[in-house]
């Protein structure tokens, strides 16, 4: 089983932030930001990580923004490990995969959420207004039901606890009209190419999250981007609207914890190793198919 890495510690370069999978590091003109086997389910992060999680979260974004560069600037500087300063270099085995050498940006204040079908808290929202997030769609959408168009759908940024939608009115008020217009007109193109690009690949993207900042002033395509931790991904072999679908993300682990009558509060269970394996071949089998080899 491949070592797993719950959290890294890097004498000489101060850990800027600890998210929920990724510790941060400030080096002066760039961050490296190094994405842990962290797992984290209703809120809170698990005791124990799923391995190669963090490396497929990685090498998945670095190969989404390799293909997508052409339709918006990202924050991609490197991967390798010959790029990161010397003193780094005696970290390979923990580094190895798993970093990203990334461009500073001034982060934009809000989750850019586009959906291509109707699932979850929008399948929900549907079946009690006939519309998603506000924006008012066809009659006869079944559950896991393709939209006719994908539809922008943002919410904010929680420092803790969940999301919250907001309109795009809102998005207007805080960056302005002409970068909001770009702002979602970049999240629906980028959607659009991954969606295809997936089917092709024998895997529906369902929906996805983006994360945008200003980079010498331009709008640029930041953070994780379109994994199985910020993405719906369904095995295409299988979809049938009007049912919830199986998927390559983390959805086995919320719903073994479910099945366990979790309170979602302290203490925090730790996984079973059937659960921690069949996650991690999850993960693996996601990049496997996108990418077409593994890890």
């Amino acid at each position: 089983m491949s070592t797993i890495v719950l959290r890294t510690d890097l004498p000489g370069f101060p850990c800027r932030s600890r998210g929920k999978v990724r510790d941060i590091y400030d080096l002066g003109d760039s961050l490296l930001i190094v994405v842990t086997d962290r797992i984290s389910a209703f809120d809170h992060v698990l005791p124990n990580g799923i391995p190669d999680k963090g490396r497929v979260l990685n090498l998945l974004s670095a190969f989404w923004m390799n293909r997508t560069e052409g339709l918006v600037p990202n924050h991609l500087i490197s991967t390798r490990i010959e790029d990161l300063p010397e003193a780094l270099h005696a970290h390979r085995e923990v580094l190895e995969g798993r970093f990203t050498l990334a461009r500073k940006a001034r982060m934009l204040p809000m989750e850019c959420i586009v959906r291509g079908y109707l699932v979850g808290s929008g399948w929900k929202d549907y079946q009690e207004t006939g519309a998603v997030c506000g924006i008012s769609l066809p009659e006869g959408i079944v559950e896991s039901g393709r939209l006719p168009d994908p539809i922008f759908t943002p919410s904010t940024k929680a420092e803790s606890g969940h999301d919250q939608n907001i309109p795009f009115e809102e998005v207007v008020r805080q960056i302005g009209p002409d970068l909001a217009r770009e702002v979602r007109e970049a999240s629906i193109a980028l959607y659009r190419h991954a969606e295809e690009y997936g089917r092709s690949r024998g895997i529906i993207i369902a929906d996805t999250k983006f994360e945008f900042g200003i980079v010498d002033g331009r709008l640029t395509l930041c953070d994780e981007v379109l994994t199985p931790d910020s993405s719906r991904f369904w095995p295409a072999d299988s979809y049938e609207p009007g049912r919830s679908q199986p998927s390559f993300d983390k959805q086995y682990v919320r719903d073994y914890l479910l099945s366990i009558h979790w309170n979602k509060e302290p203490p925090i269970p730790t996984l079973p190793e059937e659960v921690v394996d069949q996650t991690a071949d999850r993960y693996r089998e996601a990049y496997r198919r996108l990418v077409g080899r593994d890890l």
